[in-house]
Protein backbone atom coordinates (compact mmCIF):
# COMPACT_ATOMS: atom_id res chain seq x y z
CA UNK A 1 0.00 0.00 0.00
CA UNK A 2 1.98 3.42 -0.86
CA UNK A 3 1.21 4.69 2.30
CA UNK A 4 1.75 8.73 3.40
CA UNK A 5 3.96 8.68 5.94
CA UNK A 6 2.86 11.92 9.09
CA UNK A 7 4.92 14.81 9.17
CA UNK A 8 4.82 18.27 9.36
CA UNK A 9 2.51 19.50 6.88
CA UNK A 10 4.03 22.01 4.23
CA UNK A 11 1.32 24.47 3.93
CA UNK A 12 -1.81 25.18 6.05
CA UNK A 13 -4.98 25.12 3.98
CA UNK A 14 -5.43 28.75 5.46
CA UNK A 15 -2.73 30.51 6.97
CA UNK A 16 -5.46 33.23 8.16
CA UNK A 17 -7.45 30.79 10.21
CA UNK A 18 -4.68 29.27 11.83
CA UNK A 19 -3.42 32.83 13.18
CA UNK A 20 -2.83 32.59 16.77
CA UNK A 21 -3.91 36.42 17.57
CA UNK A 22 -5.75 38.67 15.69
CA UNK A 23 -3.97 40.92 13.12
CA UNK A 24 -2.86 44.15 14.49
CA UNK A 25 -4.38 47.14 12.87
CA UNK A 26 -1.59 49.30 13.75
CA UNK A 27 1.24 46.60 12.66
CA UNK A 28 -0.49 47.01 9.27
CA UNK A 29 -0.79 50.55 9.02
CA UNK A 30 2.86 50.62 10.03
CA UNK A 31 3.69 48.56 6.97
CA UNK A 32 1.16 50.55 4.76
CA UNK A 33 3.23 54.16 6.23
CA UNK A 34 6.55 52.30 5.57
CA UNK A 35 5.92 51.30 2.67
CA UNK A 36 4.57 54.84 1.44
CA UNK A 37 8.23 55.97 2.58
CA UNK A 38 10.11 53.64 0.40
CA UNK A 39 8.03 53.73 -2.16
CA UNK A 40 10.94 55.52 -4.66
CA UNK A 41 13.34 54.40 -6.72
CA UNK A 42 12.88 51.07 -8.23
CA UNK A 43 15.80 48.16 -7.75
CA UNK A 44 15.44 46.18 -10.86
CA UNK A 45 16.62 48.07 -14.02
CA UNK A 46 13.46 47.52 -15.58
CA UNK A 47 11.43 49.53 -13.14
CA UNK A 48 9.91 46.40 -11.31
CA UNK A 49 9.17 47.70 -8.07
CA UNK A 50 10.00 45.23 -5.19
CA UNK A 51 8.16 47.27 -2.57
CA UNK A 52 4.79 46.18 -3.37
CA UNK A 53 5.69 42.36 -3.29
CA UNK A 54 7.37 42.74 -0.49
CA UNK A 55 4.54 44.05 1.62
CA UNK A 56 2.33 41.13 0.06
CA UNK A 57 4.67 38.97 1.65
CA UNK A 58 5.28 40.38 5.07
CA UNK A 59 2.12 40.59 5.37
CA UNK A 60 1.54 36.85 5.11
CA UNK A 61 4.04 35.99 6.99
CA UNK A 62 3.02 38.46 10.14
CA UNK A 63 -0.27 37.01 9.89
CA UNK A 64 1.30 33.60 11.26
CA UNK A 65 4.22 34.65 12.92
CA UNK A 66 2.51 37.36 14.69
CA UNK A 67 4.80 40.05 16.60
CA UNK A 68 8.25 38.86 18.18
CA UNK A 69 11.18 37.19 18.13
CA UNK A 70 11.91 35.77 14.62
CA UNK A 71 14.33 34.32 12.67
CA UNK A 72 14.37 35.15 8.79
CA UNK A 73 16.35 34.03 6.23
CA UNK A 74 16.50 34.43 2.25
CA UNK A 75 17.94 32.54 -0.40
CA UNK A 76 17.77 33.93 -3.94
CA UNK A 77 17.16 30.90 -6.25
CA UNK A 78 16.40 33.15 -9.45
CA UNK A 79 18.24 35.34 -11.87
CA UNK A 80 17.76 38.24 -9.50
CA UNK A 81 21.42 39.56 -8.74
CA UNK A 82 23.01 39.10 -5.86
CA UNK A 83 22.62 43.19 -5.18
CA UNK A 84 18.81 42.74 -5.77
CA UNK A 85 18.14 39.74 -3.75
CA UNK A 86 20.02 41.45 -0.75
CA UNK A 87 17.93 44.62 -1.49
CA UNK A 88 15.01 42.94 -1.34
CA UNK A 89 16.04 40.81 1.88
CA UNK A 90 16.33 43.93 3.48
CA UNK A 91 13.25 45.28 2.52
CA UNK A 92 11.53 42.51 3.57
CA UNK A 93 12.92 42.57 7.49
CA UNK A 94 12.55 46.13 7.53
CA UNK A 95 8.72 45.77 6.68
CA UNK A 96 8.20 43.22 9.37
CA UNK A 97 10.49 44.84 12.28
CA UNK A 98 8.18 47.70 11.08
CA UNK A 99 5.74 45.24 12.60
CA UNK A 100 6.77 44.29 15.39
CA UNK A 101 8.97 41.44 14.94
CA UNK A 102 11.94 41.42 16.45
CA UNK A 103 14.83 39.80 13.58
CA UNK A 104 16.87 37.57 16.00
CA UNK A 105 19.11 34.34 15.46
CA UNK A 106 17.75 31.02 14.92
CA UNK A 107 18.55 30.16 18.64
CA UNK A 108 16.90 33.11 19.78
CA UNK A 109 13.81 32.79 17.86
CA UNK A 110 10.14 31.76 18.50
CA UNK A 111 9.76 30.90 14.79
CA UNK A 112 12.28 30.75 11.98
CA UNK A 113 11.12 32.05 8.20
CA UNK A 114 13.11 30.83 5.17
CA UNK A 115 12.90 32.69 2.36
CA UNK A 116 13.54 31.35 -1.48
CA UNK A 117 13.30 33.75 -3.94
CA UNK A 118 12.91 31.59 -6.97
CA UNK A 119 11.04 32.00 -10.62
CA UNK A 120 9.44 30.61 -13.45
CA UNK A 121 9.38 31.13 -17.09
CA UNK A 122 6.49 33.79 -16.40
CA UNK A 123 6.61 34.59 -12.75
CA UNK A 124 8.83 35.72 -9.77
CA UNK A 125 7.78 33.49 -7.34
CA UNK A 126 9.01 33.89 -3.23
CA UNK A 127 7.97 31.55 -0.92
CA UNK A 128 8.03 31.47 2.70
CA UNK A 129 8.33 28.49 4.59
CA UNK A 130 7.23 29.22 8.39
CA UNK A 131 8.07 26.69 11.68
CA UNK A 132 6.96 27.58 14.90
CA UNK A 133 8.40 25.41 17.60
CA UNK A 134 6.66 21.73 16.99
CA UNK A 135 3.99 23.29 15.56
CA UNK A 136 3.19 22.68 11.68
CA UNK A 137 4.60 24.61 9.25
CA UNK A 138 3.18 26.86 6.47
CA UNK A 139 3.75 27.98 3.34
CA UNK A 140 3.15 31.70 1.86
CA UNK A 141 3.61 33.14 -1.68
CA UNK A 142 3.39 35.95 -3.98
CA UNK A 143 4.34 35.77 -7.51
CA UNK A 144 5.37 38.76 -9.36
CA UNK A 145 5.29 38.99 -13.51
CA UNK A 146 9.16 39.18 -14.85
CA UNK A 147 9.23 42.03 -17.36
CA UNK A 148 8.17 40.26 -20.61
CA UNK A 149 4.55 39.63 -18.76
CA UNK A 150 2.13 42.25 -18.88
CA UNK A 151 0.38 40.42 -15.79
CA UNK A 152 -0.08 42.45 -12.46
CA UNK A 153 1.30 40.49 -9.43
CA UNK A 154 -0.56 37.37 -8.45
CA UNK A 155 -2.13 36.96 -5.24
CA UNK A 156 -3.28 32.95 -5.57
CA UNK A 157 -0.98 30.19 -6.39
CA UNK A 158 -0.61 30.63 -10.12
CA UNK A 159 -1.86 26.79 -10.93
CA UNK A 160 -5.13 24.86 -9.83
CA UNK A 161 -5.31 20.81 -9.72
CA UNK A 162 -8.78 20.09 -10.99
CA UNK A 163 -9.94 16.75 -9.28
CA UNK A 164 -12.17 14.29 -11.96
CA UNK A 165 -13.88 11.31 -10.36
CA UNK A 166 -13.13 8.53 -12.42
CA UNK A 167 -14.51 5.04 -10.61
CA UNK A 168 -14.93 3.83 -6.86
CA UNK A 169 -15.65 0.31 -5.38
CA UNK A 170 -15.44 -1.16 -2.12
CA UNK A 171 -12.31 -3.62 -3.44
CA UNK A 172 -9.08 -1.60 -3.43
CA UNK A 173 -7.85 -0.01 -6.57
CA UNK A 174 -4.71 -0.47 -7.57
CA UNK A 175 -4.57 1.78 -10.88
CA UNK A 176 -7.18 3.03 -13.47
CA UNK A 177 -6.49 3.37 -16.94
CA UNK A 178 -9.22 5.40 -19.00
CA UNK A 179 -9.37 5.21 -22.69
CA UNK A 180 -10.55 8.88 -24.14
CA UNK A 181 -12.73 9.91 -27.32
CA UNK A 182 -11.97 13.91 -27.40
CA UNK A 183 -11.07 13.70 -23.64
CA UNK A 184 -14.23 11.93 -22.36
CA UNK A 185 -13.74 8.81 -21.01
CA UNK A 186 -15.40 6.03 -22.28
CA UNK A 187 -13.54 2.35 -21.30
CA UNK A 188 -12.13 2.50 -18.50
CA UNK A 189 -9.88 -0.19 -16.87
CA UNK A 190 -9.68 -0.71 -13.38
CA UNK A 191 -7.37 -2.90 -11.65
CA UNK A 192 -7.91 -4.90 -8.56
CA UNK A 193 -5.56 -7.33 -6.17
CA UNK A 194 -7.44 -10.55 -7.60
CA UNK A 195 -8.90 -9.25 -10.66
CA UNK A 196 -9.29 -6.51 -13.75
CA UNK A 197 -12.80 -5.20 -14.97
CA UNK A 198 -13.20 -3.13 -17.74
CA UNK A 199 -15.99 -0.96 -18.35
CA UNK A 200 -17.72 1.40 -20.90
CA UNK A 201 -19.97 4.29 -20.53
CA UNK A 202 -23.10 3.70 -22.24
CA UNK A 203 -26.75 5.00 -21.67
CA UNK A 204 -25.09 7.78 -19.27
CA UNK A 205 -23.62 5.22 -16.71
CA UNK A 206 -20.85 2.99 -16.31
CA UNK A 207 -21.48 -0.59 -17.51
CA UNK A 208 -19.24 -4.15 -17.24
CA UNK A 209 -18.13 -5.45 -20.24
CA UNK A 210 -15.58 -8.40 -18.79
CA UNK A 211 -13.74 -8.83 -15.56
CA UNK A 212 -10.64 -11.00 -16.00
CA UNK A 213 -8.83 -12.79 -12.81
CA UNK A 214 -5.49 -12.25 -11.87
CA UNK A 215 -3.75 -15.90 -11.21
CA UNK A 216 -0.49 -15.58 -8.67
CA UNK A 217 1.04 -19.01 -6.76
CA UNK A 218 2.21 -16.59 -3.72
CA UNK A 219 -0.03 -14.31 -1.74
CA UNK A 220 0.39 -10.83 -2.22
CA UNK A 221 2.52 -8.81 0.57
CA UNK A 222 0.25 -6.65 3.26
CA UNK A 223 0.27 -3.34 1.05
CA UNK A 224 0.11 -4.79 -2.52
CA UNK A 225 0.72 -2.15 -5.26
CA UNK A 226 0.25 -2.62 -9.04
CA UNK A 227 0.22 -0.98 -12.53
CA UNK A 228 -1.57 -0.80 -15.29
CA UNK A 229 0.50 -0.07 -18.53
CA UNK A 230 -1.09 0.01 -22.37
CA UNK A 231 0.88 -1.43 -25.24
CA UNK A 232 1.06 -0.96 -28.89
CA UNK A 233 0.80 -4.63 -29.93
CA UNK A 234 -1.86 -5.39 -27.57
CA UNK A 235 -4.04 -3.61 -25.20
CA UNK A 236 -2.01 -3.08 -21.64
CA UNK A 237 0.35 -5.02 -19.49
CA UNK A 238 -0.45 -5.72 -15.75
CA UNK A 239 2.62 -5.51 -13.22
CA UNK A 240 2.46 -6.69 -9.63
CA UNK A 241 4.78 -7.94 -6.71
CA UNK A 242 6.60 -10.94 -8.64
CA UNK A 243 3.85 -11.04 -11.28
CA UNK A 244 3.05 -9.95 -14.73
CA UNK A 245 0.41 -10.56 -16.85
CA UNK A 246 -0.10 -9.68 -20.39
CA UNK A 247 -3.58 -9.14 -22.30
CA UNK A 248 -4.84 -10.35 -25.72
CA UNK A 249 -4.95 -7.73 -28.45
CA UNK A 250 -8.96 -8.56 -29.30
CA UNK A 251 -11.99 -8.33 -28.00
CA UNK A 252 -12.84 -10.70 -25.46
CA UNK A 253 -10.16 -10.20 -23.73
CA UNK A 254 -7.45 -12.55 -22.16
CA UNK A 255 -5.01 -12.33 -19.61
CA UNK A 256 -1.80 -14.26 -19.35
CA UNK A 257 -0.11 -14.32 -16.01
CA UNK A 258 3.11 -15.53 -14.89
CA UNK A 259 5.90 -15.24 -12.40
CA UNK A 260 8.65 -12.40 -13.22
CA UNK A 261 11.07 -10.04 -11.34
CA UNK A 262 10.84 -7.84 -14.61
CA UNK A 263 11.30 -4.13 -13.88
CA UNK A 264 8.15 -1.37 -13.77
CA UNK A 265 7.87 1.53 -16.24
CA UNK A 266 8.25 4.52 -14.52
CA UNK A 267 7.64 8.30 -15.85
CA UNK A 268 5.55 8.37 -19.34
CA UNK A 269 6.23 9.19 -22.55
CA UNK A 270 9.99 9.79 -23.63
CA UNK A 271 10.63 10.38 -19.88
CA UNK A 272 11.15 6.72 -18.81
CA UNK A 273 12.76 4.77 -16.20
CA UNK A 274 12.76 1.36 -15.45
CA UNK A 275 12.72 0.15 -11.42
CA UNK A 276 12.57 -3.28 -9.58
CA UNK A 277 10.21 -3.87 -7.22
CA UNK A 278 10.55 -6.38 -4.05
CA UNK A 279 8.24 -8.73 -4.44
CA UNK A 280 7.50 -9.06 -1.14
CA UNK A 281 6.83 -5.36 0.14
CA UNK A 282 5.41 -2.36 -1.18
CA UNK A 283 8.57 -0.44 -2.55
CA UNK A 284 11.10 -0.33 -5.39
CA UNK A 285 14.28 -1.85 -4.80
CA UNK A 286 16.81 0.88 -5.82
CA UNK A 287 18.05 -0.67 -8.80
CA UNK A 288 17.57 1.74 -12.06
CA UNK A 289 17.70 0.59 -16.19
CA UNK A 290 18.79 2.21 -17.94
CA UNK A 291 19.84 4.46 -14.89
CA UNK A 292 19.87 8.00 -14.27
CA UNK A 293 23.19 9.00 -16.30
CA UNK A 294 26.07 7.35 -14.55
CA UNK A 295 23.83 6.53 -11.02
CA UNK A 296 22.39 2.90 -11.62
CA UNK A 297 21.13 3.07 -8.53
CA UNK A 298 18.82 4.90 -6.07
CA UNK A 299 18.02 4.49 -2.41
CA UNK A 300 14.73 2.49 -2.22
CA UNK A 301 11.96 4.06 -2.85
CA UNK A 302 8.05 4.56 -3.41
CA UNK A 303 7.68 6.62 -6.29
CA UNK A 304 9.80 8.70 -8.83
CA UNK A 305 8.98 11.43 -11.05
CA UNK A 306 11.53 13.04 -13.70
CA UNK A 307 11.61 16.72 -13.83
CA UNK A 308 13.26 17.65 -17.67
CA UNK A 309 16.57 19.85 -17.77
CA UNK A 310 18.22 21.48 -20.52
CA UNK A 311 20.54 18.77 -21.24
CA UNK A 312 19.55 16.30 -19.14
CA UNK A 313 16.25 14.74 -16.73
CA UNK A 314 16.38 15.19 -13.23
CA UNK A 315 15.24 12.46 -11.32
CA UNK A 316 12.64 12.41 -8.12
CA UNK A 317 12.80 9.83 -5.66
CA UNK A 318 10.69 9.80 -2.39
CA UNK A 319 12.96 7.24 -0.73
CA UNK A 320 11.55 4.91 2.54
CA UNK A 321 13.93 7.02 4.71
CA UNK A 322 11.55 9.80 4.25
CA UNK A 323 13.94 11.45 2.40
CA UNK A 324 13.10 13.62 -1.43
CA UNK A 325 16.57 12.27 -3.42
CA UNK A 326 17.49 14.20 -6.18
CA UNK A 327 19.43 12.49 -8.54
CA UNK A 328 21.14 14.08 -11.71
CA UNK A 329 23.11 11.51 -13.25
CA UNK A 330 25.97 12.48 -10.99
CA UNK A 331 25.00 13.61 -7.49
CA UNK A 332 22.35 12.42 -5.09
CA UNK A 333 20.68 15.25 -3.05
CA UNK A 334 18.71 14.10 -0.10
CA UNK A 335 15.96 16.26 1.86
CA UNK A 336 13.71 16.03 4.18
CA UNK A 337 10.59 18.40 3.74
CA UNK A 338 8.25 16.13 5.11
CA UNK A 339 6.72 14.71 1.71
CA UNK A 340 4.55 11.59 1.36
CA UNK A 341 5.01 8.52 -0.84
CA UNK A 342 3.37 9.86 -3.64
CA UNK A 343 5.39 11.46 -6.65
CA UNK A 344 4.27 11.89 -9.97
CA UNK A 345 5.39 14.26 -13.05
CA UNK A 346 2.64 15.85 -15.74
CA UNK A 347 3.40 18.18 -18.67
CA UNK A 348 1.36 21.08 -19.32
CA UNK A 349 1.02 24.20 -20.97
CA UNK A 350 1.46 26.45 -17.06
CA UNK A 351 4.19 27.34 -15.81
CA UNK A 352 7.99 25.76 -16.48
CA UNK A 353 5.68 23.47 -18.57
CA UNK A 354 6.25 20.23 -16.19
CA UNK A 355 5.20 19.96 -13.01
CA UNK A 356 5.49 17.27 -10.04
CA UNK A 357 2.14 16.49 -7.80
CA UNK A 358 3.49 15.58 -4.51
CA UNK A 359 1.83 13.81 -1.43
CA UNK A 360 1.49 15.21 2.19
CA UNK A 361 -0.07 14.30 5.40
CA UNK A 362 -0.93 16.22 8.76
CA UNK A 363 -0.82 15.15 11.93
CA UNK A 364 -4.60 14.68 12.07
CA UNK A 365 -4.42 12.11 8.61
CA UNK A 366 -5.64 14.66 6.44
CA UNK A 367 -3.73 14.27 3.29
CA UNK A 368 -3.44 16.57 0.33
CA UNK A 369 -2.04 17.03 -3.49
CA UNK A 370 0.41 19.70 -4.52
CA UNK A 371 2.30 20.61 -7.53
CA UNK A 372 5.43 21.86 -7.26
CA UNK A 373 7.87 23.36 -9.60
CA UNK A 374 12.01 23.14 -9.51
CA UNK A 375 13.78 26.69 -10.73
CA UNK A 376 16.62 24.74 -9.25
CA UNK A 377 17.09 21.88 -6.73
CA UNK A 378 14.49 23.18 -3.81
CA UNK A 379 10.76 22.40 -5.11
CA UNK A 380 8.46 25.69 -5.28
CA UNK A 381 4.91 25.29 -4.72
CA UNK A 382 2.97 26.68 -7.60
CA UNK A 383 -0.83 25.64 -6.31
CA UNK A 384 -2.83 25.29 -3.73
CA UNK A 385 -3.27 21.66 -2.17
CA UNK A 386 -6.44 19.20 -2.96
CA UNK A 387 -7.37 17.48 -0.09
CA UNK A 388 -8.38 14.00 0.05
CA UNK A 389 -11.36 12.50 2.38
CA UNK A 390 -8.86 9.74 3.52
CA UNK A 391 -5.16 8.09 2.80
CA UNK A 392 -3.82 8.48 -0.93
CA UNK A 393 -2.82 4.96 -1.81
CA UNK A 394 -1.29 5.40 -5.62
CA UNK A 395 -0.36 8.41 -7.64
CA UNK A 396 0.60 6.80 -11.15
CA UNK A 397 1.51 9.53 -14.22
CA UNK A 398 -1.28 8.82 -17.17
CA UNK A 399 0.20 7.30 -20.26
CA UNK A 400 -0.29 11.24 -21.93
CA UNK A 401 1.95 13.12 -19.56
CA UNK A 402 -0.21 15.47 -19.09
CA UNK A 403 -2.29 13.97 -16.07
CA UNK A 404 -2.16 11.45 -12.84
CA UNK A 405 -4.37 9.29 -11.66
CA UNK A 406 -4.79 9.41 -7.82
CA UNK A 407 -6.57 6.87 -5.66
CA UNK A 408 -7.65 7.19 -1.93
CA UNK A 409 -9.68 5.37 0.76
CA UNK A 410 -12.70 7.09 1.84
CA UNK A 411 -12.03 7.11 5.69
CA UNK A 412 -15.88 7.79 6.02
CA UNK A 413 -16.90 5.09 3.43
CA UNK A 414 -14.20 3.02 3.32
CA UNK A 415 -15.01 3.02 -0.60
CA UNK A 416 -11.85 3.12 -2.55
CA UNK A 417 -11.94 6.19 -5.24
CA UNK A 418 -10.29 7.00 -8.21
CA UNK A 419 -9.89 10.59 -9.60
CA UNK A 420 -8.39 12.22 -12.68
CA UNK A 421 -5.37 15.11 -12.02
CA UNK A 422 -5.28 17.76 -14.10
CA UNK A 423 -3.53 21.19 -13.96
CA UNK A 424 -5.18 24.43 -15.08
CA UNK A 425 -3.37 27.46 -15.73
CA UNK A 426 -4.73 30.18 -13.45
CA UNK A 427 -5.75 33.07 -15.26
Amino acid sequence: MLMIRLHAVYNSRNPEMQTPFRRSRRALSRIALLLALFAGASNHALAIDWKIPEQQLAQKIIAVTGPGAVAVQVTNRSSLTKKESEDIGSGLKTLLTAAGVQIVNAEQSAATVHVALSENLQNYVWVAEIRQGTNESSVVLVTIPRPDSNIFTHEAAPLTIRKVPLWSQDERILDVVSLDVNATPLHLIVLSPEQLGIYRFQENRWQQDQVLSITHSRPWPRDVRGRLILSRDHLFDVYLPGVFCRSTAAAPLSLACRESDDPWPLGSGDLTQNAFFSPTRNFFTGVLVPGVGKQKTAPRFYSAAPVPRDGYTLWAFSGVDDQLHLLDGMTDLASNLGWGSGLASVKTSCGTGWQVLGTRADSTGSVSIRAFEFPDRDPVPVSAPVEFSGNVTALWAEASGSTAIAVSQNSETGKYEAVRLAITCSQ
